[in-house]
Formats: C-alpha cells, structure tokens, sequence
C-alpha cells in the first residue's frame, strides 16, 4: 500500500473490496457539543432568534434630566492598579462615549467603556466631582 508511515499517521479500514485511509483524528471521535437550536450569532454567540447583539444596541435609554453619577475606586482584579469607575449613568451608547472622551481629556488618562460604566486609569474622584457638578450632574461616592 505504501510506505510504513503512511500507515503510522492514518488508520486503513477495509470495506467490502476497497480500502479507506481515515486520518487519525477520526478515530474515537464523539460528538463534543451540537447547536440544535439551528444558527447561532457569531457575535455574541447566542441562538439568532434570541440575539443578545440587537438587544443590547436596542436599550438605549433616554438621558434624563438630572443625571446621578456614582463615583468609586477599584483596585480588585486589576493587578493592584487603581481605577475610577463613574457608575450609575444612563446606559446610551453616544452619551457614554461623548463623556468618557471628555473625561479622558480632562483627566489627561486612558480610560473605556465597560458595562454602562466608565473607568479612568487612576484615582481621579477629586478632579471629577467638580466637573461632573458643572455639568448638572448629581454626584454621589
């Protein structure tokens, strides 16, 4: 048939008459994990009839009048680095992104947008809570 290893990288499997080389990682193999759901999206990862992408992108709430911020510092999970979150802003994706552009600017920091909050790098509450104030903003922490 051929050289011995051919058949050391690949399993023969004789069928009636004819011979079938199989790859070696065919053999044993079990089904791990199956979506019978049918598609999924390659976004998020979720069933598309059950997306969590549109839904997200949908829940774009009005910014209200008065905007309560709550400011605090995290240290956890960050390698001893310290943050300042402001917490508690209406979950809109511009309004969110207009400020923490503003706030970075202001602070001269890095900074980004994780779930409805902002984080700064470093301990900025001092140099927010006025600007914040200046903006109408109610500011609590």
């Amino acid at each position: 048939m051929g050289s011995s290893g051919a058949t050391s990288s690949a399993q023969v499997v004789a069928t009636e008459t004819r011979v079938k080389i199989c790859p070696v990682k065919d053999r044993g193999s079990r089904l791990v994990y199956s979506s019978d759901q049918g598609r999924t999206c390659p976004t998020c990862g979720w069933p598309s009839n059950n997306c969590q992408c549109s839904s997200r992108a949908a829940a774009d709430e009005p910014v209200p009048a008065r905007v309560t911020a709550k400011l605090r510092m995290e240290k956890k999970g960050r390698g001893g680095k310290t943050m300042t979150v402001v917490d508690g802003l209406p979950r809109n994706a511009v309004f969110l992104k207009d400020l923490c552009t503003e706030l970075k600017r202001l602070c001269g920091t890095g900074g980004a947008i994780e779930d409805g909050a902002i984080e700064l790098q470093g301990d900025l509450r001092e140099r927010l809570r006025p600007h914040l104030a200046s903006k109408g903003f109610i500011v609590k922490g």
